[in-house]
């Protein structure tokens, strides 16, 4: 037998597949492989548990284990670094039969998951508001700006998934009804932990326009066609204060962004 069956076999017998082989269905009849199955599941839901803490919340703890088996038996991890896994459960649970009742779930997931991956993300030195006025007036809309390594941006279009996300994550009891429309999130790591703040859809597209290489002053002017209204001066008031650009010679300090 190749060792390349041997694993495929042991891995789909660990997730409760059916076995296609005698050998792996005297395997799964040892007394011992069925506590190592239970003890590789526990582990995957664990691991979900700890990325996914808002959506737990939101859901009930028995709720979320029994979706994250579901989920841990369909996808399970290809690392033994567990602290990276479940980046599709957002996606999962927009398919999820149980949760078609609770529409906001995934994008809250996807804040869950933003928070994980700004956790993860290579450092790099964001610069600030002194950094804006040392540049020449003429040739400021020419420079081009990064997103930092650690940021994540996120728009949701009919929920409130940021309000949700963040009283759960502060542990706010809301002192009036939520309103219920959409918002925005940016999360930011510029030093140690990772912290949050609303994001207007201006500054969602001014970030994306920024990813893609465009100049400040074009990254400019589509965020102002998204929204003519915006405070532009404000807005990158608020993004230089989160820590959350970099300029397109930065040099991250360790590793790549994921």
């Amino acid at each position: 037998m190749q060792l390349s069956t041997f694993q495929d076999g042991f891995s789909a017998a660990l997730l409760g597949h059916a076995a296609q082989a005698p050998w792996l269905s005297a395997l799964e009849s040892q007394p011992g492989f069925a506590v190592y199955r239970n003890t590789v599941l526990k582990g995957c839901i664990d691991a979900l548990q700890a990325s996914y803490p808002t959506v737990c919340q939101l859901v009930g703890e028995d709720w979320f284990r029994a979706a994250a088996a579901v989920y841990a038996r369909a996808q399970p991890p290809r690392d033994g670094l567990l602290v990276d896994y479940g980046a599709g459960f957002a996606d999962f649970l927009a398919g999820f039969a149980p949760a078609d009742e609770l529409p906001y779930l995934p994008a809250v997931a996807r804040l869950d998951r933003c928070w994980t991956e700004c956790h993860l993300a290579a450092d790099a030195t964001a610069i600030g508001r002194d950094w804006l006025a040392q540049q020449a007036p003429d040739t400021l809309p020419l420079v081009q700006l990064l997103p930092h390594p650690a940021a994540r941006w996120a728009w949701c279009v009919e929920h409130p998934a940021y309000a949700l996300w963040q009283s759960h994550r502060e542990g706010l009891l809301p002192t009036e009804p939520l309103e219920w429309t959409g918002d925005g999130a940016l999360l930011t790591r510029p030093h140690a932990e990772v912290v949050w703040h609303s994001l207007s859809r201006a500054g969602v597209t001014f970030l994306d326009a920024c990813a893609q290489g465009l100049t400040l002053e074009a990254a400019a002017t589509r965020a102002l066609e998204t929204d003519p209204a915006a405070d532009f001066a404000a807005l990158m008031g608020t993004l230089l204060d989160a820590g959350a650009l970099v300029p397109t010679d930065s040099r991250t300090d360790r590793g790549a962004p994921p």
